[in-house]
């Protein structure tokens, strides 16, 4: 066979060693000329309470779940390490398109977690704006936010623009075909998109043993002439060096890159879901020692950068802000449902005009007294 020049050699795509890993579990931190970190102190300590405020807010959300608040709510515990990691090393002009499990990129990108949660509750389909923060809408669909994430990168390239793309999946995802479109589509037109998998081990409750027979789901990528990387996804410093190699290769108009964070799902697949049904004890007290947010603590202190008062500061700090979180949802009034049709098109096509006059209908008729049609009633 004749080698293409234009197309790499395979050999230099598969992730080399074991995952990358900078923090032990106890907090030791190896250097790695490889893998540098250029974050000063001040921002280590930001995204220590970054973690902090993420975890904090997800346990409200938890909560406000149980109380009847939310419909539903998927935790993002366990993965801290590897959100808060990855969206430090994301430039300002950079795009993110989430899952619905990036709460952690959420906090650092500024969103107003309240705005998030609403989606959960049923009052809007997102609340925030997407361009102020270069934060996508959260997708619910498994992979569809690949598709998302990989054309707004071609446009990107297409116009010039100095930025990249981030797209967050889970282990799950990358059985779906979407994700394999994404990847073939970003890697053919060379787009400046990192697609960053979030392997907690499980999708729902099958899994990864039997999502793949892959070595690692890194090692997909040479499939699509994409480098793979493998780092420990609870360690949060390997997450950032990691994701910031990536973002450079992309934003070098080097193409796309597939990264895989090993990281663990403490909690539920989503607050309707028995994680006891296929995971035991054993298994979850084995992650529960190397719990992201407790490495980097560690780690921290040993540093000098945190004590006690600091810790609690930050912790104190975190509760407020759930707090405020939890006001903004508790109670809060529903919206008009029409109103579902209004940010849809410019101009409403027939269909829709068509839909929205069936909805009107049926809201009538359940607001109507017994026995009585309200208009437009059948």
């Amino acid at each position: 066979m004749v080698s293409d020049p234009s197309h790499p050699d395979p050999r230099t795509l598969l992730p080399s060693g074991p995952p990358v890993r900078l923090l032990d579990v106890d907090g030791t931190y190896t250097q790695d000329p490889d893998w540098p970190i250029d974050l000063d102190d001040g921002q280590l300590v930001e995204m220590f309470r970054s973690m902090v405020v993420s975890r904090q807010i997800d346990t409200q959300a938890i909560a406000l779940q149980r109380q009847g608040q939310l419909g539903v709510y998927a935790s993002l515990r366990g993965q801290e390490g590897a959100q808060i990691g990855s969206a430090f090393a994301l430039a300002p002009q950079d795009w993110v398109f989430p899952s619905y499990r990036e709460l952690g990129v959420a906090v650092v990108r500024g969103l107003d977690a309240a705005d998030l949660l609403r989606v959960y509750r049923g009052t809007w389909h997102g609340a925030h704006d997407p361009i102020k923060h270069h934060f996508g809408l959260i997708s619910i669909p498994i992979a569809t936010q690949a598709l998302h994430a990989a054309g707004f990168a071609m446009g990107a390239r297409l116009d010039g623009a100095d930025c990249c793309v981030v797209a967050y999946l889970g282990d799950g995802a990358t059985s779906e075909g979407d994700a394999h479109e994404a990847f073939n589509f970003a890697a053919v037109f060379d787009a400046p998109c990192v697609f960053f998998v979030q392997n907690n081990h499980y999708a729902i409750s099958v899994p990864v043993t039997r999502q793949t027979r892959a070595s690692t789901i890194a090692d997909k990528a040479v499939g699509y002439g994409m480098p793979g990387y493998v780092c420990d996804g609870n360690d949060v410093l390997a997450s950032y060096a990691v994701t910031r190699r990536a973002l450079q290769h992309a934003r070098q108009g080097e193409g796309p890159v597939l990264v895989e964070a090993i990281t663990y799902r403490m909690e539920a697949h989503t607050t309707s879901d028995d994680p006891t049904r296929y995971r035991g004890d054993d298994e979850l007290d084995q992650w529960r020692a190397r719990d992201p947010l407790t490495r980097f603590e560690r780690h921290l202190r040993d540093r000098g950068l945190i004590d006690d008062d600091k810790v609690e500061e930050v912790a104190e700090a975190a509760r407020r802000e759930a707090q405020t979180v939890r006001s903004a949802i508790y109670d809060e009034p529903h919206g008009d449902p029409l109103e579902l049709f209004d940010h849809v098109s410019s101009e409403p096509t027939q269909q829709l005009t068509d839909q929205r006059a069936l909805l009107a209908a049926e809201l009538d008729r359940q607001e109507a007294p017994a026995g009585v049609s309200g208009e437009g009633g059948l």
